[in-house]
């Protein structure tokens, strides 16, 4: 019997706009050279290497401060980089800028009547926000790595010696918790630009620095002292835990109170106890608003999630904070193609559990790609089939090429620039698709992916 897929009974499928994308990263360069401007302006007679060294210094603390803003977990700063995951990319870009220009302005700048602390101050700034840089850097190396290189480092990098220190370097909780120093570190050359800065016979600079500087630490004790106690959180216990195949779990969590409201394709931050204590990380929603548990799949990763299994049982309790995310079917145009690698068909199962019959975009074409049998292919296309409008391809990649945008473009065979793609799996699949997406003719604002790795 055919389902009612009757257009008129639907919300129109309208596409994204690349402007909710832009405004973030737009006001953050403008800050900067607002700022330099201004410094420009203002600028003392003297010394003109002193001005451009103390210059670089204020601009690294200025992009230090945005990166503390960044991590604040308020809601308005999610919705100017258009999301949450956007926000963290970009904090870590900011930071690694401004640990970077800190840096130069260290190596370039010199006071020979510097204060006894100030110089000591400034030490253990860069020597610290250096060392956060480094650990969020090295667990990509192989994505930074040039291409000639990457041989030999591959070789370095499987020394037990270099091994043993990955294990501490891919520590998530480890990182984390260090990384919550990093408005200490921020604090300390901040100080020493007060202490040890010689232009500051302007109160103009003076006062631009301190504000700069003063807004992000007050952003910083914010998300330390305030933000915890004033999120809304949300009790529950787990229910089950099975395997979904030798690398993945499912974790299904009941309430224990009021239920935790969310959109499909959201995620949202789940702080877990297991036998050998809590551990946060953010987990994608695989289940529907309405239903009663709630649902996510684990991909075994990290140092938690590779051994969940053995952490985690029945009746330990959990605690879901906010839901996080713009993964949203609903920004798509009428025509959209949606991937999912292994377990990164989590969203698209919230979507499918959550949309009636005739609720669906006119088309979509749902390509759910794995070496080797997907591991939840069955329910996939269970729950395909009862929309007409959606068309599921199976991708093994033990037999079949590799999915491509080229392949994806031509078995949809509608003008680009009118579809819209939904990207959700492991990061080179994802990163390479979007790129040749848009290079292919589908615009920008209507490639769509999340960035699960916080870190």
């Amino acid at each position: 019997m055919a389902i009612d897929t009757a257009v008129r009974h639907r919300r129109p499928y309208r596409g994204a706009h690349l402007i909710t994308r832009l405004v973030g990263p737009l006001t953050i360069a403008a800050l900067v050279v607002a700022f330099a401007l201004l410094w420009l302006v203002a600028r003392p007679l003297g010394d003109v290497g002193q001005f451009v060294g103390q210059l670089i210094g204020a601009e690294g603390v200025l992009l230090l401060s945005v990166g503390l803003v960044l991590i604040s977990t308020l809601r308005w700063v999610e919705q100017f980089f258009d999301g949450v995951d956007k926000a963290a990319v970009w904090h870590r870009r900011v930071a690694i800028a401004g640990t970077i220009l800190i840096g130069v302005h260290i190596a370039s700048t010199g006071n020979p009547n510097a204060t006894q602390l100030g110089p000591t101050l400034g030490t253990i700034g860069i020597v610290g926000l250096a060392t956060l840089t480094v650990w969020a850097i090295a667990p990509r190396w192989r994505s930074i790595t040039p291409r000639p290189l990457r041989g030999a480092v591959e070789r370095v990098m499987e020394t037990a010696p270099v091994r043993l220190v990955g294990r501490w370097v891919g520590s998530y909780g480890l990182w984390r918790g260090f990384h919550r120093l990093t408005g200490v570190f921020l604090a300390f050359g901040f100080v020493h630009g007060l202490m040890d800065a010689t232009l500051f016979g302007s109160p103009l600079l003076r006062w631009s620095y301190v504000a700069v500087g003063g807004i992000g630490l007050a952003f910083y004790l914010y998300r330390e002292l305030l933000a915890r106690r004033l999120a809304q959180s949300h009790d529950y216990q787990v229910s089950s835990v099975a395997p979904i195949d030798d690398a993945a779990f499912e974790i299904w969590l009941r309430p224990l109170g009021d239920r935790f409201a969310f959109r499909p394709g959201q995620f949202a931050l789940v702080n877990l106890e297991a036998r050998d204590g809590w551990h946060r990380h953010p987990f994608t929603i695989a289940s529907a608003p309405q239903e009663k548990e709630v649902r996510i799949t684990v991909r075994a990763l990290g140092d938690f999630t590779s051994s969940i299994g053995e952490l985690v049982a029945p009746g330990m309790p959990a605690v879901i904070s906010s839901p996080q995310g713009h993964f949203d079917l609903t920004r798509g145009t009428e025509h959209q193609v949606w991937v999912a690698g292994g377990i990164g068909v989590a969203p698209m199962l919230s979507w499918l559990r959550s949309a009636k019959p005739g609720e669906l975009p006119h088309r979509v074409d749902f390509f759910y790609t794995a070496r080797g049998p997907a591991p939840l292919a069955d329910e996939v296309s269970h729950l395909a089939g009862h929309h007409e409008e959606m068309h599921l391809h199976l991708v093994d990649t033990a037999t079949d090429p590799r999915l491509t945008a080229e392949h994806v473009l031509a078995t949809v065979g509608v003008e680009p620039r009118q579809l819209s793609a939904f990207l959700c799996g492991p990061e080179p699949m994802v990163n390479a698709l979007q790129r040749d997406l848009v290079r292919a003719g589908v615009k920008p604002a209507n490639v769509h992916r999340e960035y699960y790795n916080l870190r």
